[in-house]
């Protein structure tokens, strides 16, 4: 049993939310994914293209 292989973190919180009916925490998952995902873009090359001047 100490052989197999452990779930990754997306299907394990994608059985948690299955299991406990838990979706109201979906959109709050996805909303903190693209909040980084602008900041992490804002600090490069594609900043112009996020951000048009006037």
């Amino acid at each position: 049993m100490a052989e197999s292989r452990q779930p990754g973190l997306l299907a394990e919180f994608w059985q948690f939310l299955k299991h406990n009916k838990k979706w109201w925490l979906l959109p709050i998952l996805l909303a903190l994914l693209a909040l980084g995902a602008l900041v992490v873009l804002s600090s490069s090359a594609l900043a112009p293209f996020i951000y048009p001047i006037g």
